[in-house]
């Protein structure tokens, strides 16, 4: 049993290690608190160049007489505090909840400061107020939400006591009016596009985080199951051993009594399938001690091992193989050979002639093409083909494409099912290219 111990104490760690670097390189790629960070230096900048058109806008159509030299301080401050914010979001240091509560406190400390100097409560966008509490809503816990609600009704309250009035024509009350209400519906167009903008952004990230933690699970799962069936594959090849023994030697011990020459064909045979046998047992048991490392090989050196060897296991099989020159380099590590053995038994079960074999490849991938000649596949079959435990064959157990997919995936490619034209299915298998062989 010590073999069968070392194939589970390896076969478990190293698909365990790939799901979980997987899981983490996937769910960390970006981090949430850069996101947002960034999203908000977006908005900023956009507040900075709306600012400055509208004092712009002020200056010359309402001819309206302002503190202007403060006003353009305040925002070329906040410009450069958002180009320090674009420097700083460079660096790998996490975003914490408070630094963005500071970040949209800093926001709402230039707006009190520009309505200060432009009428307070009276000027018509103090409604954008309402901007940094809906971003705090949306991407800060309560305790923040609550303290930006706290410090936006403080601002608010001061400027309706403490605010430099603005110049109003009395002679011309309609028109400061009409200007007024303009300002309103100005405020709540820029509030709306905000608010639109950065609720559909946060709609989108928390959709595509639920895919990505539902694609994470199907892959835990997945994975959990091909560890399970590894170890009772290496239990199966370490019980199949000694009855896999005893029929070489009492093959060997007929060949040496019959006389018949169609029996010794058959005995021949026979002894030729059951050293097949040995050998992939074998190489089940070197396998494992391999497993996770990965080598460089060329696609045509690559198809040809494994057709040779499938030749053997499937003497009957006819197949046309067409590759092209000159090969790709691809990533080849022991379960691959095994995965495109199962893809050839499939297609050879399917198909009464002969299979055809095409291959090509261009700079970033290689294909393979494997084309039978049978009844082609049903709805639910292109459905579920993949699926551990589904087969249409009667003596199927619905493992060998489910683990050929797991394996193909794992290198970083994909396998697809399709029916071609004129009858018949095509499996076709795509690997990433590492390179062109001379």
């Amino acid at each position: 049993m010590s073999h069968l111990n070392r194939v589970r104490h390896l076969v478990a760690p190293c698909q365990l290690r790939d799901t979980i670097t997987i899981a983490t390189m996937n769910i960390f790629s970006s981090l949430p608190g850069h996101i947002q960070l960034r999203r908000l230096v977006n908005l900023r900048s956009l507040a900075v160049a709306v600012q400055a058109f509208t004092l712009l806008a002020v200056w010359k159509v309402l001819e309206l007489e302002l503190e202007w030299l403060p006003m353009l301080a305040c925002i070329a401050t906040l410009a450069a505090i958002n180009f320090l914010t674009l420097l700083r979001l460079r660096s790998s240091r996490p975003v914490t909840n408070l630094e963005l509560f500071a970040q949209l406190s800093i926001d709402v400390f230039a707006l009190s400061f520009l309505l200060y100097y432009a009428g307070g409560s009276t000027n018509p966008f103090v409604s954008i107020y309402m901007l940094p509490l809906v971003i705090a809503a949306a991407t800060l816990p309560a305790r923040y939400t609550w303290g930006m609600a706290a410090l936006t009704t403080a601002c608010y309250s001061w400027l309706m006591a403490y605010h430099i009035p603005l110049p109003h024509n009395h002679q011309d009350m309609d028109n400061a009016f009409n200007t007024h209400v303009m300002g309103m519906w100005t405020g709540f167009v820029i509030s709306a596009v905000v608010v639109a903008y950065f609720v559909v952004k946060m709609a989108q990230e928390v959709r595509s985080r639920d895919e990505l933690l539902v694609q994470v699970r199907e892959e835990i799962l997945r994975n959990e199951r091909i560890v399970a069936l590894g170890t009772q594959a290496a239990g199966a090849a370490h019980e199949l051993g000694t009855p896999l023994s005893t029929m070489a030697v009492v093959i060997g011990e007929l060949q040496h009594e019959v006389d018949d020459e169609q029996l010794q064909g058959n005995l021949t045979l026979l002894d030729e399938q059951v050293r097949a046998c040995r050998r992939i047992l074998d190489k089940i048991m070197l396998n494992a001690q391999d497993s996770g490392t990965t080598t460089i090989q060329g696609a045509d050196e690559l198809m040809s091992d494994v057709l040779d060897e499938w030749q053997l296991l499937r003497p009957t099989a006819q197949y046309r193989y067409d590759g092209d020159k000159p090969a790709p380099l691809i990533s080849v590590d022991v379960t691959l050979r095994a995965a495109l053995m199962n893809l050839l038994n499939n297609a050879a079960d399917a198909s009464v002639q002969a299979i055809e074999i095409n291959t090509r490849h261009d700079s970033s991938n290689f294909i393979l093409e494997i084309r039978d000649y049978g009844a082609g596949l049903s709805e639910e079959v292109l459905l579920k083909a993949g699926s551990a435990f589904f087969t249409t064959k009667t003596e199927g157990r619905g493992l060998g494409l489910f683990l050929a997919n797991a394996t193909i995936e794992r290198l970083g490619g994909t396998v697809r099912l399709y029916n071609r034209e004129g009858g018949g299915a095509v499996t076709e298998l795509t690997l990433p290219v590492e390179g062109t062989a001379a």
